[in-house]
């Protein structure tokens, strides 16, 4: 069947001497993995292997058999160019990090339109925007309502997270959060991408990171902790 979809790209891995295995959340497909066939051995090379960087988004023509095997591409092109995440260390970061947590987080080959055109936006946004402090946290929590487990915000006012069933509660349980760290997701609950308020310091961001990635790892079965959160960790410290 051939689709023509936007694409992003979770991962690329080489395989053999040339070739590469791209993994990419389609917006039509959901997520698909194709088989780049001498992808390093052209002197257009580096042309080809920059389609494949983490989150770009693609606007590609491919043949897909359906079959779990591996898909063919038969034409890509760069639907929006970056301006700025690739040659910025923060947000460059930021990227590499999200498509870690992507990779561990969509296993469905089912289409998720709405999360697709969420990621497509905050990467737009990301690209243009210079305040990054707050993305990766925004982003992070913003992603759990298209996976079904965002924290249920109706009992606002009482004092303790509850991890497990995600609901603020008036007394702590054996996985609450702490009364600092559940005032912490509050304010990040309260924000938004265009926010310009400096709301966290160094400390506060790595404790409401910690918190995300433990509640993606309840919410998620085989969560992995990304590679590139150290990095991350490091980068915005």
């Amino acid at each position: 069947m051939l689709v023509k979809t936007k694409a992003i790209v979770i991962s690329s891995i080489k395989y053999q001497e040339k070739s590469l295995i791209v993994k990419c959340f389609t917006q039509s497909e959901g997520l698909k993995s194709y088989f780049v066939r001498d992808a390093f051995s052209s002197r257009k090379s580096n042309q080809k292997i920059a389609y494949f960087q983490p989150l770009t988004i693609l606007e590609i023509e491919a043949i897909h058999k359906n079959k779990g095997t591996l898909e063919n591409f038969r034409e890509i092109k760069i639907a929006t160019p970056f301006q700025s995440i690739y040659s910025d260390i923060y947000k460059s970061t930021i990227v590499l990090f999200i498509s870690e947590i992507l990779h561990h987080s969509i296993h469905d080959e089912e289409k998720n339109e709405a999360l697709f055109t969420f990621l497509e936006t905050a990467l737009i946004w990301l690209d243009t925007h210079n305040e990054t402090a707050n993305f990766y946290l925004i982003l992070l929590l913003e992603i759990t309502k298209y996976f079904g487990f965002y924290p249920d915000i109706s009992k606002l006012e009482n004092t303790f997270f509850e991890m497990k069933e995600g609901v603020f509660s008036s007394f702590q349980a054996l996985n609450s959060l702490s009364e600092h760290e559940s005032s912490l997701l509050k304010k990040l609950i309260e924000l938004r991408f265009d926010s310009d308020k400096k709301t966290f310091h160094s400390i506060e961001r790595q404790i409401i990171l910690k918190i995300l990635i433990e509640y993606y790892s309840f919410h998620l079965e085989g969560f992995k902790k990304p590679k590139s959160l150290e990095v991350l960790r490091e980068v915005f410290s």
